[in-house]
């Protein structure tokens, strides 16, 4: 072979190359856009098929990844949908531009299940985009009768390595989003948004799962901002704006006798405001189990009632008594609190006589009234710990000196 012919195959190759990463052919990527499959996206017909043939392109093109795309401009209306995995893609991507809604009026809904839009068993998945998922959830808020239960609007259940970023989620009948049975996920820039009014409207909402991080968000909703629920291990909270909304909460846990554990939370550099409750944890009378080595650092206070709060005999039936067993409370840390609080009662450790709550430490709270010159105070009952700058004072906390460590 001569130089010239050399020349030519080098060149060939050359080209070759150059097209193959234009298309995206031989790199492992892909896009797919829903509107080639059929979806129509004017927020009236039902996308729902459409969507899923897109998933089943996306789920199966056995690349290293592909995209599905919800196009930016178009409203697409889509029933209870399951995208299901295990995929061949290796890192399936879900990029939502445009607006994703749900039918409108809860007889419309062709389905009842526990939750509107789910993604099963699908792992490395990425969500993401500054697009809409709106549940259009008000119909359902107003207790009229319906075929259907209220269903979550956005659930991940078991998709390990989970990346959900950028998207604004609106109005869902239940729980805006809920991570079920994961390992590693990713949550971050989200907008989470309901009237305070709308019942039982999670922001996030976390069980049997580990390694979670949810960070540099805003949720404005009707029920906790974050739950934190049994199984979940290793929940690292930080930058979230949370208000209106019922505070980020550890429980509930061990309803009906259950056994329940949560270990290893942090929640730092949050802001609670006017909010039902801040740092919140509550368990259930006659439970079992543990909630342990839990801190809330770095917390700014606006107006929110409720600003620390321990329930260890929370019950919400028509009938509650004091049971013998309760879920343990143990190594739980408040530090670097301040701001106002819109109750009198600004710190409450509600906790059982046995076992109590364990291990309680306080450093640096600041809290005041929210109306200017009017006295606050704590109460107390079966916690055990320490507390060190903290106002107001909490009587059984006993003030002495202390080494903070970090779980996670």
């Amino acid at each position: 072979m001569n130089n010239t012919q050399k020349l030519v195959i080098r060149f060939i190759l050359l080209i070759c190359i150059t097209l193959s990463n234009f298309f995206g052919i031989g790199n492992g990527e892909a896009n797919f856009n829903v509107l080639d499959y059929g979806a129509i996206g004017d927020g009236k017909n039902d996308d729902s098929q459409a969507i899923l043939k897109a998933w089943e392109a996306v789920c199966g093109k056995g690349k290293s990844s592909a995209t599905l795309e919800i196009p930016a401009g178009k409203t697409f209306l889509l029933q209870p949908t399951v995208f299901a995995g295990p995929c061949k893609t290796n890192s399936p991507h879900f990029q939502v531009m445009g607006k994703m809604v749900a039918p409108e009026d809860p007889n419309a809904w062709q389905k009842c299940g526990g939750c509107w839009l789910s993604f099963l068993r699908v792992q490395n998945l990425i969500l993401d985009g500054s697009g809409q998922i709106d549940g259009q959830g008000s119909s359902w808020w107003k207790g009229k009768k319906t075929k259907c239960q209220r269903p979550i609007a956005l659930q991940f259940d078991n998709c390990n390595n989970l990346q959900l970023s950028g998207l604004t989620h609106l109005n869902p009948p239940e729980a805006h989003i809920s991570i079920y049975g994961s390992h590693s996920a990713h949550l971050t820039n989200l907008h989470i948004y309901a009237p305070e009014d709308s019942p039982n409207t999670d922001g996030i909402k976390i069980g049997g799962s580990t390694h979670v991080q949810i960070h540099d968000s805003v949720i404005a909703t009707g029920d906790d901002c974050i739950a934190i629920v049994n199984g979940s291990n290793y929940i690292n909270i930080s930058n979230i704006a949370c208000g209106p909304g019922h505070g980020i909460s550890v429980g509930s846990l061990g309803e009906l006798g259950s056994f329940a554990a949560v270990e290893g939370v942090r929640v730092y550099n949050c802001s609670f405001n006017g909010t039902m409750n801040g740092a919140r944890i509550k368990t259930w009378q006659g439970g079992r189990g543990y909630a342990r080595k839990i801190h809330f650092d770095k917390i700014t206070l606006l107006a929110a009632r409720n600003p620390i709060i321990i329930d260890q005999n929370y019950c919400d039936l028509d009938s509650c008594y004091n049971h013998k067993t309760s879920v343990e409370v143990s190594d739980v840390t408040y530090s670097g609190f301040e701001g106002t609080s819109a109750d009198v009662q600004a710190i409450t450790m509600s906790c059982s006589a046995s076992p109590g709550c364990l291990n309680i430490t306080m450093n640096g709270i600041n809290i005041t009234s929210s109306v200017p010159g009017k006295d606050i105070f704590a109460s107390c009952n079966n916690a055990k710990g320490t507390s060190r700058n903290t106002v107001p004072t909490v009587p059984c906390l006993s003030k002495k000196s202390f080494n903070n460590s970090n779980y996670i």
